[in-house]
């Protein structure tokens, strides 16, 4: 009997997998589909046309920066939790994801890739792939306080909510460390267990003497250079909104970027930018339009984690 119960859990557990990946896909699916009955393909078209060779350049370049920026954070965590991770190493592995994110269903199966190889590498697959969830928790961390804190500065369509949105965050942040300090003290149950582990990572990886203003400076960097990036694909696609109106959308379209729920990256960005630029008095199509450039720009400064891709593919002939 117990047999049968735990056969039945462990293919339960796939099914379930796989229908929450389906669910995201077609929910990625079903935004662009909205928006092209919406809009058309004119401004998905549009903007497009205008990305010229100076666009490009730029925006490999600042995907450089922001690439090696990931990577260092990622190292520095890592190192924090015990499985060392040279920066070199991770610049590789941080385009191979950024490649593979932008290209697969998802966003983050470059993520989930990079966190099993270096798990495999350092013979702990499971420290491995938690150095790459605190890396990428430690990046939405920052972004978000970034996020607030711009929002709150510079007018956009959130602003009336934000004290509302912050006060339960605020709220449900209390309560999660509530429970993590009450919970330990009915035993070492499962959920105990995580807790422990996950508080000692983030003692160790994100506040760690030697790594807590790194990460965040490598976060806030980071963020700087998606935030260019945005702004640059605006430029590019024909907005000439001023800055002070176009950074609180970019922060927007970047949050909803967080969302795993895309096709190539496309989905919820393109939805909220249009969403955005509307309520701030601009136009759907406006956002839309930044939101697609901005999508083949970072695709374009990701192409070098194809070159790392075929690279591996050539040193490690596949075997029969």
């Amino acid at each position: 009997m117990g047999e049968l119960a735990g056969g039945a859990v462990s293919t339960a557990a796939p099914a379930g997998r796989s229908f929450w990946a389906w669910a995201r896909l077609a929910l990625g699916l079903a935004v662009i589909v909205g928006l092209l009955l919406w809009l058309g393909t004119g401004p998905f078209l549009a903007g497009l046309r205008l990305i010229d060779a100076p666009a490009l350049a730029a925006a490999l370049a600042i995907g450089l920066f922001t690439t090696i920026c990931v990577a260092w954070r990622w190292s520095l965590v890592a190192g924090g939790l015990g499985v060392g991770l040279p920066l070199r190493a991770a610049v590789a592995h941080c385009y191979r994801a950024i490649f593979l994110n932008a290209t697969l269903p998802g966003g983050i199966l470059g993520d989930v890739h990079r966190a099993v190889r270096h798990g495999r590498d350092v013979g702990d697959v499971g420290r491995g792939i938690r150095a790459v969830v605190w890396e990428r928790v430690a990046g939405q961390v920052v972004l978000v306080a970034v996020a607030v804190v711009l929002l709150f500065v510079f007018p956009s369509p959130v602003r009336p909510y934000l004290p509302v949105a912050t006060a339960v965050a605020v709220a449900v942040l209390v309560g999660v460390v509530l429970t993590a300090r009450v919970l330990p003290q009915s035993g070492a149950t499962r959920v105990t267990r995580a807790i422990g582990t996950a508080v000692s990572d983030v003692r160790n990886g994100l506040l760690g003497r030697r790594t807590w203003l790194g990460v965040l400076v490598a976060s806030a960097l980071a963020i700087g250079g998606h935030l260019a990036t945005f702004l640059l694909a605006a430029r590019t696609a024909g907005s000439t909104a001023p800055l002070a109106l176009l950074l609180p959308l970019t922060l927007l379209a970047l949050l909803a970027m967080a969302v795993p729920a895309n096709v190539a990256g496309f989905g919820p960005r393109e939805g909220v930018a249009a969403w955005a630029f509307a309520a701030a008095g601009l136009t759907a199509a406006e956002g839309v339009a930044a939101a697609t450039v901005y999508g083949a720009l970072v695709l374009v400064a990701s192409l070098p984690g194809a070159a790392v891709l075929l690279a591996r593919r050539v040193r490690v002939p596949a075997t029969v």
